[in-house]
């Protein structure tokens, strides 16, 4: 009995060796790889994606990028500097391919639109294409608590979404306009890269803010394949005619404290009131 716990933590110890080498390895560049890049939660803080995905196309080792995306959107800014970052990583020559995992909507499609090819599970939710401004008023329930609040201003729409205070007509009105242009921006990088699978008014037809399995949205032409994780890293090595590159995993080494500490509990729009956001609501 001894003798075989004695084999089986060997055996044990030798995996954890090898996988251990294994991750270090890929990690080097050298020979022919195909990088992975994950997009999880909410698309707020888009600098470290868009460092890595600067560092694919740099690294000349690295010959294609699968995006890996489960997110249900974040800010229009955030999602538009990452959709940047794609479309300047496509400018190597290196296939684009982006991979859908549980939810990749509205931002999520966003940044999924320079894709040489799309990917998405049957049972993805995708789409929710559209711009959300969100105002919560609390001015009723001060006033119960005896709370009154002033604010002076250099201009009548100074402290528009004010919480303390009702939107009035004009600035609902000016909001609107606003949304307009952003979400006239969102159709715009769609057809840029999707006008041969989507025409301008079929897409604006399903553009209300409707989510989509991942198998309807590739009936109506905003998903190429129905596949996993895999299909998409073997599309990505086909495009890139390196059949044995070894896949790449663009991870950051994080501790629990740092994790807890960062991104995934951060609010939204904490910090701006006025924020535009392509999210899934």
């Amino acid at each position: 009995m001894k003798k075989w716990l004695k084999r089986l933590f060997i055996f044990v110890i030798i995996l954890m060796v090898l996988g251990f080498l294994s991750s270090v390895l890929s990690r080097l560049p050298v020979g022919e790889r195909v990088a992975v890049i994950k997009v999880k939660g909410a698309i707020i803080e888009p600098d470290k994606i868009v460092e890595k995905i600067q560092k694919a196309k740099e690294d000349e080792s690295v010959k294609a990028l699968v995006l890996r995306i489960d997110s249900p959107g974040g800010s229009v800014g955030a999602s538009q500097e990452i959709y940047r970052a794609l479309e300047d990583f496509k400018t190597s020559g290196k296939p684009l391919v982006v991979s859908m995992g549980n939810v990749c909507a509205s931002g999520g499609y966003y940044i999924s639109a320079p894709a040489d090819v799309i990917f998405a599970n049957p049972g993805t939710i995708t789409g929710s294409i559209g711009v959300i401004v969100q105002h919560t008023e609390l001015k009723a329930l001060l006033e119960r608590l005896g709370i009154r609040t002033t604010a002076i201003k250099t201009g009548k729409f100074k402290d528009t979404l004010s919480p303390f205070r009702e939107l009035s007509e004009e600035e609902k009105v000016y909001l609107q306009k606003t949304i307009e242009d952003a979400y006239n921006q969102f159709l715009q990088a769609i057809l840029k890269y999707r006008s041969k699978k989507i025409s301008d008014e079929k897409l604006r037809e399903i553009a209300d803010g409707r989510v989509f399995t991942g198998r309807v949205a590739k009936d109506l032409g905003l998903v190429d394949e129905l596949g996993n994780l895999q299909d998409a890293i073997n599309r990505a090595k086909q495009l890139a005619g390196v059949p044995k590159a070894r896949v790449f995993y663009m991870e950051e080494r994080r501790g629990l404290l740092r994790r807890l500490m960062e991104e995934d509990l951060q609010g939204f729009g904490l910090d701006y009131p006025l924020m535009l956001y392509y999210i899934m609501k």
